[in-house]
């Protein structure tokens, strides 16, 4: 546990060094917008181009690996909102709170730490999980909300959505990556050189980024988040890994990728989508900020019980 905590301290520090600057006032929220739309349409769509295009999605899609994760987030999702109704705060505020509970900085935090500390075989996995969270649960917050809103579901919601998920620069990356390596043609040196030296920039950018946009997060309603930060946190690598090692019989390295990448603190864009949509933002916040803090632990120990 010590030993893994020592090697994703660096990892937080970038956090913290980001948060740092941003409630210091030198880096303001206009930088931290654009750094993060660099790194978001730039370097991280080059490390995902490029791991993608390394690794065959024969070898990388796995359906028991895949109904695991799935189910075992459901379940969460499903709770998380039951939660909600029993408080009565509507449809719309559940939606949120469950995207809270069970929607992880994959993307940002999961695929560089992961992939740096249970090693590149770890990146097949995070793109699985990735690929769930951004289809399933970033497509279902929009769906219900926009139902809900509008009395009905609308083909319009579903075309707005698959129109979303296509022009993902993550999902892009990917597709893009898997369709070079279908083609069995070798990246070109100086295209790899590139994809590498952009791709290089993901990291310190995505880690600095979070700390930076976390500067202007309020930690009101501390209950609630408390409460979804231990959903996101606890619960859902906890489902996960019944799923996976229970239900599923998932092999045991991609579980342990599966129950880190569950493990993960609550994603940025959930913020992103309570304020776009004007429901429950400073319960996002909260959560995205308490999850974030107290994944240096919980993250750590998730880590070092699967490396072991």
């Amino acid at each position: 546990m010590i030993d893994v905590l020592l090697q994703t301290l660096p990892f937080f520090a970038l956090i913290g060094l980001g948060f740092g600057a941003g409630r210091s006032g030198f880096f303001p929220p206009e930088a931290t917008a654009w750094l993060t739309r660099f790194v978001f349409y730039f370097a991280l769509s080059a490390m995902l181009f490029r791991f993608a295009a390394n690794l065959s999605l024969a070898e990388v899609i796995s359906w028991p690996f895949i109904w695991a994760y799935l189910v075992g987030t459901s379940v969460i999702y499903l709770l998380a909102t039951g939660v909600a109704l029993v408080r009565g705060i509507g449809v719309e505020e559940g939606a949120v709170e469950a995207q809270c509970a069970v929607v992880g900085n994959v993307g940002f935090l999961g695929i560089p730490m992961l992939a740096m500390l249970m090693g590149e075989a770890a990146v097949g996995p995070v793109m699985m999980v990735l690929a769930v969270d951004l289809i399933v649960f970033g497509s279902l917050i929009v769906i219900i909300i926009s139902a809900k809103r509008d009395g009905r579901l609308s083909p319009g919601v579903l075309i707005s959505v698959g129109r979303g998920l296509l022009k993902n620069p993550m999902i892009v990356s990917i597709s893009l990556g898997f369709l070079w390596s279908a083609s069995r043609l070798p990246i070109p040196a100086p295209m790899n050189e590139f994809l590498g030296i952009l791709g290089a920039a993901a990291t310190p950018g995505a880690l600095f980024a979070i700390g930076a946009s976390l500067a202007d997060k309020s930690a009101e309603r501390m209950v609630v988040a408390g409460w979804l930060s231990f959903a996101k946190l606890v619960l859902h690598p906890l489902a996960v890994a019944v799923t996976a090692l229970m239900v599923f019989s998932v092999a045991p390295y991609p579980a342990a990728v599966m129950i880190a990448a569950a493990a993960l603190p609550v994603a940025g864009n959930v913020f992103i989508l309570a304020q776009h949509y004007g429901i429950a933002p400073h319960r996002a916040s909260a959560a995205i900020l308490i999850s974030t803090a107290a994944s240096i632990l919980t993250v750590s120990a998730v880590i070092a019980w699967g490396t072991q």
